[in-house]
């Protein structure tokens, strides 16, 4: 048997060999398929990349179908139950978990980098009290490459490992001043004997206290959830990120326009239209005919289906168990039981299971965030600090690809052909 896809032009008669790799054939062996020999050669046509790999990765592995997760071959399931977020970032970073010596001192690493410059400070302050925290986060974390500009040495592989060090302990900082300064309080410093997700929580909510110590379960939860979020393959911002990367732009402007392509809302906005829908579902008894509505086709159930997972999102299931063990904490939100009802009906009623629309990571997390008393405004910088990791892992994978040249996809050209100007043109 050979590794080999034959093809026949039934244009021309003409027959053609591809040769097979892990599966994928390259698309420009598809350019030798032409009618003519002036002919530039056949394209293969994916509007939104359907079904093109742009990149070989080592990084995450998805497979939607089945609903699996793993990051560097660990099932989502078990890093969210036994390792923390930092230790997640060193193996996404580094291919491995590290053991116990390593763990901390890869968090002192990390926590060394979480200051910002005073002068990043006064940019901050200049953003009206009600700019978009993801407006504001993604304003500085460009501005950040105007203070590093050892970062531009994209090619030196220690010299990108301290620029993902300096963003992974940056963007929580950058998170949490955006916040304060939307409410007009006092940026708070870092406190770095405190973990990754205390320490944020610390920067953002405290106030006159000597020192801030968030409650172990909600610190906790906001580490799974940035587990969960740091890295999910080739979508949308990840894809960016990558782009960006070929030209070698530092790596700072690149999660820039990473987490620009993160805050439309059709990516990174997606729990926040969940918390909408069931606000305005309001009770249990509002259910039925909303439910109505979904199937007549008067809009679509948020947090259901995903372009990738066509099972339950291995994800939505730990958002969930985590998601009660906050209300432990904060109080239970009447809301949770719309949601619960609206997932055991998707996953009974026909018309859903037939599309395959089961409960994604969106679904539960919105309502997390606003038990732990972030502003709805916030939940894609929440989803940005932690997808920072993924993206940097992704940026460091793709500098050292042998593979590595700058993107610049083709277009399928239907527009005129040759005109000319009139003479009397604007005469």
């Amino acid at each position: 048997m050979s590794d080999t896809l034959s093809i026949r032009d039934n244009r021309t008669g003409k027959e053609y060999e591809i040769d097979i790799k892990d599966d994928n054939i390259k698309a420009l062996d598809l350019r030798q398929i032409k009618v003519n020999d002036d002919d530039f050669g056949m394209m293969s046509y994916d509007p939104g990349y359907m079904n093109t790999a742009s990149c070989t990765s080592h990084i995450t592995d998805l497979h939607g179908s089945k609903g699996i997760l793993r990051y560097r071959g660990y099932p989502i399931e078990q890093l969210a139950e036994k390792s923390t977020f930092l230790d997640v970032v060193y193996l996404l970073f580094n291919g491995e978990l590290p053991d116990t010596q390593q763990s901390e001192d890869w968090a002192m690493r990390i926590k060394h980098h979480t200051m910002l410059h005073e002068k990043t400070k006064r940019l901050l302050k200049g953003f009206n009290y009600d700019a978009h925290p993801m407006g504001v986060f993604i304003s500085t974390v460009a501005a950040l490459s105007t203070f590093y500009p050892d970062a531009k040495d994209v090619d030196d592989p220690e010299t990108r490992m301290l620029q993902a060090c300096r963003l992974v302990g940056k963007t929580p900082t950058i998170a949490s001043y955006a916040y304060r300064n939307s409410r007009g309080l006092p940026f708070i410093y870092p406190d770095n004997e405190l973990s990754y997700t205390g320490n944020f929580l610390n920067m953002m909510y405290r106030m006159v206290e000597p020192r801030y110590q968030a409650h172990p379960v909600l610190e906790r939860a906001l580490d799974v959830l940035f587990i969960l979020h740091a890295d999910h393959e080739q979508n949308c911002s990840t894809s960016a990120m990558r782009n960006i990367t070929s030209s070698k732009a530092d790596p700072f402007v690149a999660v820039a326009g990473a987490s620009a392509a993160l805050y439309g809302p059709s990516h990174g906005g997606a729990n926040e239209a969940v918390l909408n829908q069931l606000r305005e579902i309001g009770s249990l008894e509002n259910v039925p005919a909303y439910i109505k509505r979904v199937k007549a086709g008067e809009f679509r159930l948020m947090g259901f289906g995903h372009r990738v997972y066509k099972n339950y999102d291995p994800r939505a299931r730990i958002v969930k168990e985590t998601a009660e063990a906050v209300f432990e904490v904060t109080g239970r939100n009447p809301l949770i039981d719309v949601a619960m009802e609206l997932e055991r009906i998707a996953l009974e009623d026909e018309f859903f299971v037939s599309k395959k629309l089961y409960p994604n990571v969106d679904f539960y997390s919105g309502l997390i965030y606003e038990a732990m008393g972030f502003p709805m405004e916030a939940f894609t910088v929440l989803f940005a600090i932690p997808r920072t990791a993924g993206w940097l892992a992704q940026w460091m994978e793709s500098m050292a690809d042998p593979e590595f040249r700058i993107t610049r996809p083709r277009q399928n050209y239907q527009g005129l052909g040759e005109r000319h100007v009139p003479d009397d043109y604007r005469s």
